[in-house]
């Protein structure tokens, strides 16, 4: 289970305070995927952050009860100055798994051959991402986290081969994912809402949380 109570957040633009959570309290229940409707700006990134643990709430309490992912396609978690291999390694004794299975897995996915060997910060934005998203496959985790979905990579074979094992992957574990369309939910989550000026509206379906989300931002 992951539980935001009477969480807060906000930053200091520069000109004024934005806020992105203003005393919110949620649950998600392992086994019932949320899907999150926002429009750009609002917050969608720290909110993922925030339930992975990489950004801190200003106030209230935000309980992790289960094993929960880094948001596909973050990097803030490897070494540009290591490999692929180093990488994978270091990761996997983090979250204690057999550091030779996720370097396995990570090589056979990611398809980087020669490159898997050399400093992150040598490949190109495609092959990041690809290792990445590898190694977020390769993890064991009760709750994976998106933001706006499968990161878009020029590898074509890539892109079909690791969007058929997250798809099943979501037959058997639960999802976060935020998104300023609900086109990209739709396939995935059980539950939807809506995060508005600093209140997340949870609804029972997609579509209850769409007609909200429609209606406030045909009317900005």
């Amino acid at each position: 289970m992951l539980e935001f109570v009477n969480v807060s957040k906000s930053f200091w633009t520069g000109t004024r305070r934005k806020v992105i959570l203003d005393r919110v309290s949620f649950r998600v229940e392992l086994g019932t995927s949320l899907g999150i409707l926002a429009p750009n700006g609002t917050g969608k990134t720290t909110l993922i952050k925030m339930m992975a643990g990489l950004e801190k709430a200003d106030e209230g309490e935000i309980h992790r009860n289960c094993k929960i992912s880094f948001p596909l396609g973050f990097m803030g978690g490897v070494v540009p100055k290591h490999t692929a291999r180093e990488n994978a390694r270091y990761i996997a004794k983090l979250y204690g798994l057999d550091p030779d299975f996720v370097e396995a897995y990570c090589r056979w996915l990611c398809g980087l051959e020669e490159y898997f060997d050399q400093p992150l910060g040598t490949y190109s934005a495609g092959m990041k991402a690809r290792f990445t998203f590898s190694l977020m496959l390769a993890l064991d985790f009760d709750i994976y986290l998106i933001d706006e979905g499968m990161p878009s990579t020029t590898d074509v074979e890539f892109n079909k081969k690791a969007g058929a094992i997250l798809a099943e992957r979501f037959k058997t574990t639960t999802t976060v994912i935020v998104s300023h369309q609900a086109e990209t939910l739709e396939k995935y989550v059980q539950k939807a809402a809506v995060l508005l000026q600093g209140q997340l509206h949870m609804f029972d379906s997609l579509e209850e949380a769409k007609q909200l989300y429609d209606y406030q931002t045909q009317s900005e």
